[in-house]
C-alpha cells in the first residue's frame, strides 16, 4: 500500500524518536509498516481496535500515536506542498481559478468541531475543500455541522500554502473563486478582492443557468476521492486532531495521484 515512490517523500519528513540507550524500550515497529496499517484504517473505515491480528496488522493504539505523532509534526501538510511544488514545476496547477465547497459528514460522537447541523439532531461536522481548477486540493479544513460555508471562506484561502516557482516568488493567489450560493455575501465578496482573487460566486434569488457548473464539478469529484475513503464518511474520532490528520493524510494521498500521472 505504500509503493518506493511514495516513501521517498515521505521518509524524510517522519519525525525521529529520541532513545534511551539505557532503556531502550520495546522495539519500534517500523515506520512504513505502520504506514500501511494506517492507509488500512482509512480507506476500509475499519475501527483501530478491529483490525484483524491475524492478517499480521499490528495493535490499534500503536497506529493511532504515530497518526497523532505525525500530525503533531504536520508531516501530511508539508507532503502536501511538496507534491504540489512538483505538480506546479510540471505546469500541472491551472491558477486560473479557485472553486470552493463544503461536504457534511454525520460525527458518531460527540466532540470539538461536531456539533448539530440545521437540518438535523444528529451531531455532524463539515469537511471545507478549495481546489485550483483541475480539482486538485490546495486547502482543506474542519468545523462543526452547525457552522455556515461562509464563515469558513477566508480561514480556508488563507491556508492556501506558497507553492514554489521555478523563478521568482512563490504562488498562492488563483485569479478567481468560483463557488455557489452559500458564499453570496457582500462582505465576502470585498475580502474576498482584498485577498486578490475576483469572486466568481453564484447570486441568492437568481434563476439557475450562471455557468458555474462547468467549473464547480471538478470539486464535487474531489469531494467523492475524499468521501471514497471509507474513514472520512462517518466521523468516529472524539478529537477533531485526530480527523482532521486523516483529512490531512487524504490530500496528500490525493495530490500524490495526479504526480503518478505525470510518471
Amino acid at each position: 500500500m505504500v509503493p518506493d515512490g511514495l516513501w521517498q517523500r515521505i521518509e524524510p519528513l517522519l519525525p525521529k524518536p529520541e532513545r534511551n540507550p539505557r532503556h531502550p524500550g520495546r522495539k519500534r515497529i517500523p515506520d512504513r509498516q505502520v504506514l500501511c496499517w494506517i492507509l488500512f484504517v482509512l480507506h476500509t473505515g475499519i475501527q483501530w481496535e478491529f483490525l484483524p491480528q491475524q492478517l499480521g496488522f499490528g495493535s490499534g493504539m500503536t497506529c493511532w500515536r504515530r497518526l497523532e505523532e505525525c500530525n503533531r509534526a504536520r508531516v501530511w501538510q508539508r507532503l502536501h506542498e511538496l507534491l504540489l511544488a512538483e505538480l506546479q514545476a510540471a505546469g500541472k496547477l491551472d491558477w486560473s481559478r479557485a472553486v470552493i465547497d463544503s461536504s457534511h459528514v454525520r460525527a458518531a460522537r460527540r466532540g470539538p468541531e461536531a456539533g448539530r447541523a440545521r437540518s438535523t439532531v444528529r451531531p455532524g461536522s463539515k469537511h471545507h475543500v478549495l481546489t485550483e481548477g483541475a480539482g486538485i486540493p490546495l486547502a482543506v479544513s474542519l468545523t462543526g455541522g452547525n457552522r455556515h460555508d461562509v464563515t469558513d471562506l477566508i480561514p480556508l484561502i488563507d491556508k492556501i500554502p506558497p507553492v514554489r516557482n521555478r523563478r521568482g516568488r512563490p504562488r498562492r493567489r488563483p485569479d478567481q473563486l468560483a463557488g455557489d450560493r452559500a458564499y453570496d455575501h457582500d462582505k465576502y465578496h470585498r475580502a474576498t478582492r482584498g485577498k486578490g482573487k475576483r469572486p466568481r460566486i453564484a447570486r441568492r434569488g437568481q434563476p439557475h443557468g450562471c455557468g458555474l457548473g462547468m467549473f464547480r464539478w471538478v470539486l464535487e469529484r474531489t469531494i467523492a476521492w475524499y468521501h471514497g475513503m471509507r474513514r472520512l464518511r462517518i466521523r468516529w474520532e472524539r478529537r477533531d486532531d485526530i480527523h482532521e490528520a486523516f483529512l490531512g493524510l487524504a490530500t496528500f494521498i490525493i495530490t500524490y495521484r495526479h504526480v503518478v500521472r505525470l510518471c
